[in-house]
């Protein structure tokens, strides 16, 4: 980080220049990744005691630590211009007056042992008055270049020795123009309200404990008309007040939610006030990538990229296996093998997490690589154990298992009756794959298209091989579906995931198998090559996971798909297999589960941000934020199914809404 004087950081700010940096007597840290009409501060937010006075202090460290503000400059890491106080208030008060800035006498307690020296007064003053010349240029700059500024006044307290009931969220708005910005601050607690914190309720008030009579609220009134103040005290519900210890799941939420209440806040204010309709919390927060996901995501990759499940989870002896099985489908059972894992799983765990994640200081991706890095740790617990008991375990952790809607679902689509004429399957794998090149063409994109003999799936997207099984025949209407779905879904999202600067993108989000699953099965339905077959096929599989997460054998489970469900013997094996491969795989329930939240997404919301790469409909919400703040790029490739305007087929449409 940058050691800069006073006079450095005010020529930064009147120049507009962002830059991170402490001042070079420690005393503050600014944070200036972008120029935006908002600042949030923190003030109180240090420990630190200068060794002059430290030596003379009354109170323990603990003492002290009680009533500062400690994690208040976390709470606002994510926001483009934030202002950390390093040093302790016992110091120097900010949020004081001048000349009353350094205790004596600090909530009853005497704080120092001898009376300070007139000189150690005065550096102390000195530090106060540095921080309000620099913010006074801050608000100064912003309120030249933008004509309105925002400033977040973050606070904590302690809420024990109150003997009432007192709110998670106190804004102090006494010295306020409330006529005047009376929506801005009505907005902003109904905002902080709403924010959910891990079994905790929540509430929000105005002038409750606190009125918002600090200095630093008192300064901008006096010398600014254009910028908003808001004081906020956080009750210390994220920490044990009393021994100091943080709750590290509180405080996540509270960085999380903080970052949506203040930019969605900011927005709403910005629209109200200038009259700009389209400004969103994404063009309010940085545009620049910021170094530190660089590195964990240039090193996240660099680890994992050859992690792919499917590689050693499909059997090396399925078409061997399936001969003896269909020899003797009751009394024999299949014995796969597979490839050996060739990852040291304990090296593989111990250097994901020593990934430097925390110093992601954006909450939301923070967030998501955090749940990356989870993922990819159950992932290898899973393909460590494939073959044994505990994978099934280990894929109830990964992907789940049906519930009652699921199997209520698939039993509902088990009941349709067939209207649809049986299609010739006459097109052979050469055929097909010469017809998905020709796709790959259409579209734009070079792609390599291979036969393999060892693939259960009739054909497979790995990276930007596409892989079609050659033991199978396929139809045309068939082929057209796995088009839209192997080539406009799953190829589209790797090669779009090549083209953008995060490479996450291409590892894959937590959820993103539901996900990528679930868009390709809707682009098959929006080109018009979806049928109830089909449908019905997607409905068995959450029928053969459920049967093997209850304990059936394969062969009872091969024996209800042919007998029950009228599936013929090398569709019944195909579809018992891919739910038995490993020793109990539940990947395949959720492609129907995948349909339905597709489906329910494409109704409601634009689809763009999901086809970036290897994503996940949880973080659609920050995908479309990363696309709004110009970090990320709109993809260069959609499925071409969007654009088809397919024939209404009242069967299938009435089955497919009534999915729950």
């Amino acid at each position: 980080m940058l050691t800069l004087t006073e006079q450095e950081v005010l020529a930064k700010i009147q120049n507009l220049v962002p830059f991170e940096a402490q001042l070079d007597d420690g005393s503050l840290t600014i944070r200036i990744t972008e120029y935006q009409p908002y600042i949030a501060t923190a003030i109180h937010h240090g420990h630190r005691l200068r060794d002059d006075l430290a030596a003379k202090c009354a109170l323990t460290e603990s003492e002290r630590y009680f009533e500062e503000d400690p994690h208040t400059g976390d709470f606002i890491s994510s926001l483009p211009i934030v202002f950390q106080g390093e040093d302790s208030r016992y110091e120097y008060d900010l949020n004081r007056d001048p000349n009353n800035c350094v205790y004596e006498q600090a909530w009853g307690k005497e704080v120092w042992t001898s009376p300070l020296s007139t000189l150690e007064r005065v550096h102390s003053e000195r530090k106060h008055a540095r921080y309000y010349r620099i913010i006074k240029c801050m608000v100064e700059t912003l309120e030249k270049e933008f004509g309105v500024c925002l400033l977040y006044d973050l606070h904590s307290y302690n809420y024990q020795r109150i003997e009432k009931l007192a709110p998670t969220f106190n804004v102090g708005t006494k010295q306020v123009n409330t006529r005047r910005w009376h929506k801005a601050i009505n907005d902003f607690i109904s905002r902080l309200g709403g924010i959910a914190l891990p079994n905790l309720e929540v509430s929000a008030c105005e002038n409750d404990v606190f009125q918002g009579m600090g200095y630093q609220a008192t300064f901008i009134k006096e010398h600014f008309t254009k910028t908003l103040i808001l004081p906020l005290e956080i009750k210390k519900i994220y920490m044990d007040e009393a021994r100091g210890e943080s709750y590290p799941l509180v405080i996540e939420k509270l960085k999380e939610g903080l970052k949506t209440v203040i930019s969605e806040h900011a927005a709403f204010t910005l629209r109200s006030t200038s009259g700009a309709k389209k400004i969103t919390c994404g063009h309010i927060l940085s545009s620049k990538l910021p170094s530190e996901v660089r590195k964990v995501d240039r090193q996240l990759y660099s680890l994992a990229k050859g992690l792919n499940t499917l590689n050693y989870i499909n059997p090396t002896n399925l078409r061997q296996e399936k001969r003896r099985f269909l020899t003797k489908p009751y009394t024999y059972q299949p014995r796969f093998t597979y490839r050996q894992l060739d990852i040291d799983p304990y090296l593989f765990r111990e250097k994901l997490y020593r990934l430097p994640v925390d110093d992601i200081r954006d909450a939301d991706i923070q967030k998501l690589y955090r749940k990356v890095i989870d993922q990819l740790a159950v992932r290898i617990d899973l393909l460590t154990s494939i073959g044994h008991e505990e994978f099934l375990y280990n894929s109830l952790r990964y992907y789940g298992q049906p519930d009652d809607q699921d199997i209520a679902n698939a039993k509902f689509i088990m009941h349709a009756a067939e209207y649809e004429d049986v299609e010739p399957y006459d097109l052979t794998p050469s055929e097909v794959m010469a017809e998905f090149r020709q796709a790959a063409d259409e579209y734009g994109f070079r792609c390599k298209v291979i036969g393999s003999n060892k693939l259960i799936a009739r054909a497979m997207v790995s990276g930007k091989t596409l892989k079609v099984n050659t033991n199978v025949m396929f139809g045309r209407k068939d082929l057209n579906a796995l088009i839209h779905h192997e080539m406009g879904v799953h190829m589209v999202t790797s090669i779009n995931a090549e083209k953008q600067p995060l490479q996450i993108l291409k590892l894959g989000f937590p959820g993103n198998t539901h996900t990528q699953e679930g868009l390709a099965i809707l682009c098959e339905h929006l080109s018009g090559n979806f049928s109830l077959s089909r449908l019905k096929t997607l409905a068995l599989r959450v029928v053969a996971v459920n049967m093997m997460v209850k304990g059936e054998t394969f062969g009872e489970t091969f024996h209800t798909l042919k007998h029950d469900y009228k599936l013929s013997d090398d569709n019944a094996f195909t579809v018992a297999a891919r739910a038995y491969r490993g020793g109990g795989f539940t990947k395949d329930y959720l492609y129907l589960k995948g349909l339905r939240d597709a489906l329910n997404c494409h109704q409601n919301e634009d689809l763009t941000a999901l086809f970036l790469g290897k994503t996940s409909f949880e973080f659609k919400p920050l995908l479309d934020e990363l696309i709004a703040r110009e970090i990320l790029h709109k993809p260069d490739f959609l499925p071409k199914a969007l654009e088809i305007k397919r024939k209404d087929d009242p069967v299938l449409d009435y089955m497919m809404h009534s999915i729950k």
